[in-house]
């Protein structure tokens, strides 16, 4: 090899400064967008709750890089969250953008749909909507409640885009993202939702390939990688640690201005 390579540098005569360059490793890229980017003082923080979880407003007002609220509305057709419209009606007045999120369990996903849309009223048009699924029917999940199939799921989808003109944005954890990647690939209606993905670590080197490029909301931070007495990755001012936290792929001044478009 030694020969070969010096006798084709005698014949072109190339620097010695190009070789170097030639001889630079060449590594695959990464994607920031996966590497701690709530380091980034530009970049908006985001919680999610429900009714378990405490809030401290004036506290939490604090942090300057909290910008939204996604709150759970409804689970199921049974379950609505009993301080969603109070906590609704504090953070707008706070100056939150808000948003809510549907659980969906097995079942009938249409008239999960409606009833999500019957709670949280129609005058919702400057909020962000949003479906939870937890577990799909191949993705590791042992509670059955919880199994959804794919048309399950775009059933509910496509009944909140004909009654809103809007799609909901889809929370997924890491199994659910492959399994549908790997059984839908290049889905036409998957591939329109905005995905919000659940991975509760520093940084994403395996994100599944298939429907999404990456991610527009990212849930990093629970009481899965976020205990008291622990560091967490980031602690949101006035919540405790089981308060789930998110970032945008944005920046501050951007989620402010997109809120209300995303989805559409």
């Amino acid at each position: 090899m030694k020969m070969i390579l010096k006798s084709f540098l005698l014949e072109s005569k190339i620097s010695f400064a190009l070789l170097l360059f030639l001889a630079i490793p060449v590594f695959p890229q990464t994607n920031d967008n996966f590497n701690s980017p709530w380091t980034n003082e530009k970049t908006p923080i985001i919680i999610d709750a429900f009714y378990k979880n405490s809030i401290d407003w004036d506290e939490m007002k604090k942090d300057e890089r909290v910008v939204a609220i996604l709150h759970k509305a409804t689970e199921g057709v049974d379950f609505t969250d009993p301080e969603y419209q109070n906590r609704r009606t504090i953070a707008k007045q706070k100056g939150y953008k808000w948003g809510s999120y549907h659980l969906l369990r097995k079942g009938d996903a249409l008239e999960q749909a409606k009833y999500y849309l019957k709670n949280i009223g129609k005058n919702n048009k400057d909020e962000i909507m949003a479906l939870d699924v937890e577990c799909t029917i191949n993705s590791q999940c042992n509670v059955p409640k919880y199994k959804v199939s794919a048309e399950e799921i775009k059933t509910f989808l496509k009944y909140i885009k004909k009654k809103t003109g809007r799609y909901p944005i889809f929370y997924a954890n890491n199994s659910v993202v492959k399994d549908l990647s790997e059984n839908y690939p290049n889905d036409e209606l998957l591939s329109k939702i905005p995905l919000w993905y659940a991975r509760f670590k520093k940084e994403v080197t395996d994100f599944p390939s298939g429907i999404w490029n990456t991610y527009t909301f990212w849930q990093f931070s629970s009481e899965i990688n976020c205990k008291d007495g622990e560091e967490c990755l980031y602690r949101v001012r006035g919540t405790l640690s089981d308060m789930d936290v998110n970032v945008y792929n944005g920046t501050i001044k951007d989620l402010r201005a997109n809120w209300q478009n995303i989805g559409k």
